[in-house]
């Protein structure tokens, strides 16, 4: 019994370290050591419909309207249209203001969710290229010659572009949401000089629209069109020279539920494309996916692993795992402080990192579990307009656990410390 629990505590051990260390370090050294692939660019202007997807953003939209209309990009060669899915705050008012300038409104009725408005989207067009984006997502001037330049190599399906944060500083929310952001623009890079980057971001990303291939309302449409993309053999990259700027969500409840809506649509999502999961057919891309998305969600049961074996091992009297339990009880004493301070505008990282990690693979954990279900969440809101009662409920919830943890944990780490000096 005891050398099982060792074994699998060792594993779940292992696994949350590769993912987060040992996945980059992978690829940093390969890209050390393999010659990266070439993408032959051209500042070529194809026909390109920009398509913007947006509900009750009347605070944003404005600036969003301008903001396409100020591209440096052939106005005969863009189709810009926005697709609003049954906004009712006036969103759909402020857009029609702009028709006369070249701005189309696509309105769905019922809100039906993203995906279904972008499949409208992409059905009322003929462009050749796509490009994707949020209404809260500024576009640099260059930001579609910059996308499309790549799709002069045959082999590019999709591109990517780099979002960036105009708030990361703001707060501690903002920052811990910030400093991961980057963590992953990092890995997109090393992504896309060995295969592809694995999926797209809603914010701003291209297709060639020849690959489209109409989504489920369910589908988590930067996710799964990306997957569908892969499978026919094309690539995707990323290019940090397409640029775009957005706020974060500025609040942990906020990032959290928005983890927890990707998560569970992605989840689902890879389920349903899970031939890019055979490295047979798929080559490296497949442990790309594997080691960025897959093992990241399932990152929560390998902690509760650990936290489980490490306490059964040092109850055995294993020295290591009695230290192991101390660490892990000081971690999880920081991060209880730093969700006690979360809305305060100053404190120190080692209170909200360690937050900020638990807080966003519990809210993984919730969109795994909810996908296994079948419950999959379609209609999005901006995190703007995320409503309190929602955001009580998960406070209450999460103040609940955190009394038993800390109990807990107290009972852990005194236990631990009195075997671990005897």
């Amino acid at each position: 019994m005891t050398t099982l629990v060792l074994i699998l505590t060792l594993i779940c051990l292992f696994l949350p370290i590769y993912v987060y260390v040992g996945y980059p370090l992978l690829l940093w050294l390969l890209s050390m050591l393999i010659k990266g692939k070439i993408v032959n660019r051209a500042n070529n202007t194809p026909r390109t419909a920009l398509l913007v997807s947006c509900y009750n953003e009347a605070d944003v939209i404005r600036e969003k309207l301008d903001n396409c209309l100020s591209l440096d990009y052939p106005k005969s060669s863009l189709e810009i249209i926005f697709i609003s899915d049954g906004s009712d705050d006036g969103t759909d008012k402020i857009i029609k203001e702009y028709e006369n300038r070249g701005i189309r409104l696509i309105r769905q009725e019922g809100r039906l969710g993203k995906t279904s408005g972008l499949n409208l989207g992409v059905a009322a067009t003929t462009a050749e290229i796509v490009v994707f984006t949020d209404a809260n997502a500024m576009f640099e001037q260059q930001a579609i010659r910059m996308l499309v330049r790549n799709f002069n190599d045959p082999e590019v399906g999709y591109v990517v572009g780099a979002a960036l944060y105009t708030d990361g500083n703001s707060n501690s929310a903002a920052k811990s949401e910030d400093v991961y952001w980057k963590y992953e623009i990092f890995m997109k890079q090393l992504e896309t000089q060995l295969h592809s980057v694995v999926g797209g971001d809603g914010a701003i990303y291209a297709i060639r629209s020849a690959l489209y291939e109409p989504l489920q309302k369910e589908d988590i449409n930067d996710f799964v069109n990306p997957l569908q993309i892969i499978a026919k053999g094309y690539r995707g990259i990323f290019d940090s020279d397409a640029k775009c700027f957005e706020e974060t969500a500025g609040d942990f409840d906020k990032e959290g539920h928005r983890k927890q809506r990707i998560v569970n649509r992605s989840f689902r999502g890879l389920m349903r494309v899970k031939e890019v999961l055979n490295p047979f057919k798929f080559g490296f891309y497949s442990l790309e996916i594997i080691s960025h998305k897959l093992l990241r969600w399932l990152v929560p049961v390998f902690i509760s692993g650990i936290a489980l074996g490490s306490v059964f091992l040092a109850q055995q009297g294993f020295t290591q795992f009695q230290l192991l339990v101390l660490l892990e009880s000081i971690f999880l004493w920081l991060a209880i402080i730093g969700y006690s301070r979360s809305k305060e505008s100053r404190i120190a990282p080692a209170f909200y990192y360690p937050y900020y990690f638990l807080l966003v693979n519990y809210h993984s954990l919730l969109g795994v579990i909810q996908a296994l279900k079948g419950n999959i969440q379609v209609t999005w809101s901006s995190s703007r307009e995320q409503g309190n009662a929602r955001i009580s409920s998960s406070k209450i919830k999460t103040i609940l656990s955190g009394l038993l943890l800390v109990l807990f944990s107290a009972y852990v780490f005194i236990d631990s410390l009195i075997r671990l000096l005897k």
